[in-house]
């Protein structure tokens, strides 16, 4: 877990993944993912509006704001994929199925 992390970060984020697996029977991957991705950036825009009086103030900060995120998403996406890396077999043939 890392110092942005609390005790229930893993369980909220998987409850997020277990909807797009859910998602799954009916569209494709690609397609559950732009869901979730857009998803993710419509709440991240309003948890950022919370923190302002106008759209005005809100635009004066729209590049700290956007490179904030990106660079959590690029932070998180990294060591997911460092991870998938690391251990592909046993993630894409958990049973050892080819």
């Amino acid at each position: 877990m890392t110092p942005d992390t609390d005790e229930k970060f893993y369980e909220r984020a998987d409850a997020h993944i277990n909807l797009a697996n859910d998602q799954l029977a009916g569209v494709s991957r690609g397609k559950a993912s732009a869901s979730m991705m857009f998803a993710a950036s419509r709440f991240n825009a309003w948890v950022s509006a919370h923190d302002f009086e106008s759209g005005a103030d809100m635009a004066s900060k729209r590049k700290e704001i956007t490179e904030y995120f990106i660079g959590q998403y690029r932070a998180m996406l990294d060591t997911n994929l460092d991870n998938y890396i690391e251990n592909f077999e046993a993630f894409m043939n958990p049973k050892g199925n080819t």
